[in-house]
């Protein structure tokens, strides 16, 4: 017969597993051709692919200062807008976002790399892209958009604190200039001893 504490010890157990279920690290790797994943599990040493962590969700925008009602759906339910420049429909999303209070990561695409990696993820290049949780939504359309947002619990008006400051946009692949190191710095040599020069026929020593 179970006691009163082995329950209580078993729920705490299954509470500390879900949490650490939903705050399962992602590794973003990039490999030696540049190419950019994402994976729960690390590479092996041997790929010489480099690695950093990224939010669960690919990244996001929840911050401490957050209402404890709207991080909770932030944390189950983050959303990512995928934009480029002279976009107007990336536009819109963003306004939308931006009215309703969602936090949310914005990553541009820009570059051919970008392009490489949006296809990988979304399967096209047509912009925007938002995810909301593992929800993709391919261009833009306010009733659409709405919905999900509503599905997924985030206030139909901003709660957000007057200090909050929505994360500055990123490319969706890092330079290889800001994942690459830094050349080193050539090391002085001592100059070749300048050897004599034959004037014989040169009375005048002139050099060119």
């Amino acid at each position: 017969m179970r006691t009163p504490l082995f329950t209580t010890v078993l729920a705490c157990a299954a509470l500390a597993l879900a949490a650490s279920t939903q705050a399962q690290t992602v590794y973003r790797i990039v490999g030696p051709d540049g190419k950019v994943s994402f994976s729960d599990q690390p590479p092996p040493p041997a790929s010489k692919a480099k690695v950093t962590t990224a939010a669960p969700g690919g990244g996001s925008a929840v911050s401490a200062s957050l209402p404890f009602e709207l991080k909770e759906v932030v944390q189950r339910y983050p959303v990512t807008l995928y934009t480029s420049a002279n976009c107007s429909p990336c536009a819109s999303a963003r306004n939308l976002l931006n009215s309703r209070g969602v936090p949310f990561t914005e990553r541009t695409v820009n570059s051919s790399d970008d392009a490489e990696a949006l296809q990988r993820i979304s399967g096209g290049t047509n912009l925007p892209v938002g995810t909301i949780g593992s929800q993709q939504l391919k261009g833009f359309s306010d009733v659409e958009w709405t919905q999900y947002l509503d599905a997924a619990a985030y206030p139909k008006t901003s709660v957000l604190p007057a200090s909050y400051k929505q994360p500055a946009p990123r490319p969706l692949v890092a330079s290889k200039a800001a994942t690459e190191p830094a050349p080193a710095a050539p090391t002085v040599q001592d100059a070749p001893a300048q050897q004599p020069i034959d004037t014989s026929n040169n009375p005048r020593g002139i050099q060119f």
